[in-house]
């Protein structure tokens, strides 16, 4: 008599997620384990100093990048990494949308407001003129100084299709910007404490610095909860300015040739930042009961912690040297760049 497998038994409906499922299980328990371990060390800290002197999310991306470093993750891993750094990052800045209320927006200022958009206009200037001096073609150029100054991966995968990018270019455009967005990351809470600058103010640099939006939370973590949202909302008009950089490189390569692509519409307003918005409005009309907003960024801040880890083993360090030399120099530079902005910015509107 022959015994049935139990796949057999389950609807066929279900077959499909439970094998995604099991599929994601080794690279999400992978991420999570780094994440304790960095979540234990913090707390080691707070116990032996009063204070974490790094915190467990920074921990947990350092932890990642030794991890990978030392070992490559097979395909066993990875799409369960993948997951964390990704999926689970955008869900902790949907969640996010929840603590923002409309009037942290409006409490920005229409001066800091007009400034986020200078500083992301100067900042795509400068960096094009800086890859051009580098003898960088005109689209990698582009893409670099797109990455930098609007949100690093996914405006170089909006902008790539408008301009027409080359895959190598796109390649390494991205491979640079995901090792330098890990130094950015770690780099804010520093050059914050270094100024002496408040919470608001650290979320502010964290907001116009960082290139990825979840890695905002990270960024401004140590500074506390107001410096995450303050970050997050910055970082978000940062994020909305996608939209218009693309549809004005669209009209200026239509007018060069016929048939320009546009750019896609999930590209210029990511699904978790549709939620954020939506999350931020229930916020802002009182409709989320203010006793759910404690555990909620709990889970954030537990979600952002596994995701760091899984931010961290997919981050190669050796992808600086293949990016190539002149383009690690200019994402470098326009990185610096952006970043004595974003100061200016702080110090010239937000004085202490």
């Amino acid at each position: 008599m022959t015994t049935a497998h139990p796949s057999a038994h389950a609807p066929s409906s279900l077959i499909g997620p439970l094998h995604g499922l099991a599929r994601l299980l080794p690279g999400v328990l992978l991420s999570a384990g780094v994440g304790a371990v960095a979540f234990a060390l913090q707390l080691i800290e707070t116990a032996l100093f009063g204070h974490p002197w790094v915190e467990g999310l920074v921990i947990a991306i350092l932890m990642g990048a030794g991890v990978r470093l030392l070992w490559t993750p097979s395909n066993v891993w990875m799409p369960g990494v993948q997951f964390s750094a990704k999926t689970l990052l955008e869900v902790a800045v949907a969640l996010l949308g929840a603590t923002v209320s409309g009037a942290a927006v409006m409490a920005l200022g229409p001066v800091l407001l007009l400034a986020i958009v200078g500083v992301v206009v100067l900042a795509i200037v400068g960096g094009y003129a800086l890859g051009r001096a580098f003898g960088l073609p005109p689209a990698m150029a582009l893409l670099v100084a797109c990455g930098n100054a609007i949100c690093g991966n996914s405006a170089i995968a909006a902008v790539a299709p408008v301009i027409e990018a080359e895959g190598e270019d796109v390649a390494a455009a991205i491979g640079f910007t995901a090792v330098l967005g890990i130094a950015v990351v770690l780099l804010v809470p520093v050059v914050g404490a270094l100024m002496g600058f408040d919470a608001t103010r650290v979320g502010v640099l964290a907001g116009l610095t960082v290139y990825a939006v979840p890695q905002v939370l990270a960024a401004a973590a140590p500074a506390g909860l107001l410096a995450v949202q303050t970050g997050a909302v910055v970082k978000l008009v940062r994020v909305l300015m996608l939209g218009p950089i693309c549809l004005v490189l669209g009209l200026l390569r239509s007018g060069k040739a016929e048939g320009a692509k546009g750019p896609k519409l999930h590209h210029m307003a990511p699904w978790f930042i549709v939620v954020f918005l939506i999350l931020m409005g229930l916020r802002s009309a009182g409709l989320i009961p203010e006793v759910v907003l404690p555990p909620l960024q709990a889970a954030v801040t537990a979600m952002t912690l596994i995701a760091m880890a899984g931010l961290g083993l997919m981050v190669d360090p050796r992808a600086v040297v293949r990016a190539g030399p002149r383009v690690a120099a200019v994402a470098a530079l326009s990185a610096l760049l952006i970043g004595g902005l974003a100061l200016a910015t702080i110090v010239l509107i937000l004085p202490a």
